[in-house]
């Protein structure tokens, strides 16, 4: 039996390609990865790696360093592509395409048969036929799949990702993977590849179920987390502590709310829920709802602040300082994308509800454009920003700031939007 492991491009070197491509290369494989960004090419040549995530330079550094893995600006020949590029919004909240369509005329030149094209990016319904469409339009000598029992030259397959930024490179090995095949030999093609470095169970299934089954499990979580966060608005109104509620009807052996917040962001959770309202308009409006709830969070936060911090200017009679601790989507990572953190903060600088903002990130090194134009806003320390404030905003739960003493806090006006100092 041949041990010839197959040639994978990875289209795309972000939170997904990048961690996918340092997993494939590290199990054998020769992986290229493609990308448009000439300091992002630069840097993972060097071994060098432009996000955070535990685990994931270290990986990088011995991909590069053994052979098997290294960046390009321009696609090149390869026996499997995958495609994990943005999928953003436009227009409001229709889903923009472009970037896949981008990554189609990209690898259309290379394509020969027998290759497999697989589609990480989130998508709406229908996506990877469309992908099928360009890459036809650009390859009018090559068969694509144009139907479940069609013959074709090239395989199409959707392939979900479902990672948890902090613990991707974990979860890209170990959990189950849902194969979507525009035809069964597509699903089954895709199935193999992803068993070659995959412990988790694959299953194969059509292109549009995989498609719709990775929104599904994004607005489940956001549906859960606007009920959470409904909850919390409910609780202020009626003056009960919404963790304490929580905790309470939690006891019940089949409830599980989750954690209120300051919102919800990232890529996936913010995002994938529109793809359905934008599908199906007329009967996803539970999910619609859901999302007008976790959008409008954070102005109600807002709103806690600018209360905040005008009790806090007639107590002390002048003006005040308020600290915002995180600006990521979540804890423990440097994610910006989506972030109702980032958003809170740009809004209380643009209201100048403090005569200095002071922010406290631990995993970017740079407040990031427009709150670095702002001379009312600095990126310091946490023992900087508990000295200095009179109201501290606390936004991200990282581990930084769970470890902050009750102490530190005293005499400042505290508003905890993740209950981590109740």
């Amino acid at each position: 039996m041949s041990l010839h492991k197959p040639k994978v491009a990875i289209v795309g070197l972000g939170y997904i390609g990048l961690p996918t491509a340092a997993v494939l290369a590290s199990g054998g494989h020769e992986v290229v990865g493609v990308d448009v960004i000439p300091r992002v090419v630069d840097g993972i040549n060097r071994g060098e790696v432009h996000i955070v995530e535990p685990d994931l330079d270290g990986l990088v550094r011995s991909a590069v360093m053994s052979g098997r893995l290294r960046a390009v600006l321009v696609a090149e020949p390869a026996d499997i592509y995958l495609i994990a590029v943005p999928t953003p919004f436009k227009n409001g909240h229709q889903p923009d395409l472009t970037y896949i369509e981008e990554a189609a005329r990209a690898i259309a030149p290379h394509l020969r048969s027998g290759n497999l094209v697989i589609l990480e990016s989130t998508s709406p319904v229908g996506t990877t036929e469309k992908l099928a469409a360009w890459l036809a339009a650009e390859r009018s000598d090559l068969a694509f799949p144009s139907g479940p029992q069609s013959l074709a030259d090239i395989n199409l397959a959707y392939c979900p990702e479902r990672v948890l930024p902090g613990s991707i490179v974990s979860e890209l090995v170990n959990n189950d993977r849902v194969l979507g095949g525009l035809t069964p030999q597509c699903a089954a093609r895709a199935r193999k590849f992803y068993e070659s470095f995959v412990r988790g169970q694959c299953i194969e299934t059509d292109a549009r179920t995989a498609e719709l089954t990775k929104l599904t499990e994004n607005s489940f979580r956001d549906v859960n987390i606007a009920f959470a966060n409904e909850l919390s608005l409910i609780c202020d109104e009626l003056g009960i502590n919404v963790w304490e509620l929580i905790e309470l009807a939690n006891r019940h052996p089949r409830v599980n709310v989750l954690k209120p917040g300051p919102g919800v962001g990232g890529h996936c959770i913010a995002v994938d829920p529109w793809f359905i309202v934008d599908s199906a308009p007329a009967s996803a409006r539970l999910i619609r709802v859901a999302r007008e709830v976790n959008n409008s969070k954070p102005e109600w936060v807002i709103e806690k602040v600018a209360a905040a911090a005008e009790l806090a200017r007639h107590r002390l009679g002048r003006e005040v300082v308020v600290a915002c601790l995180g600006l990521a989507f979540k804890a423990n990572i440097d994610d910006l994308r989506e972030s109702p953190s980032l958003e809170i903060v740009a809004r209380i600088a643009e209201l100048r509800l403090a005569c200095r903002l002071l922010v406290v990130e631990p995993y970017v090194e740079a407040l990031p454009i427009p709150l670095s134009a702002n001379a009312l806003v600095e990126l310091v320390e946490l023992d900087v920003a508990l000295t200095e404030a009179d109201v501290v905003v606390l936004l991200v739960d990282h581990v930084q700031f769970r470890s902050v003493a009750r102490e530190a806090l005293e005499g400042r006006t505290v508003i905890d939007t993740r209950g981590i100092w109740r």
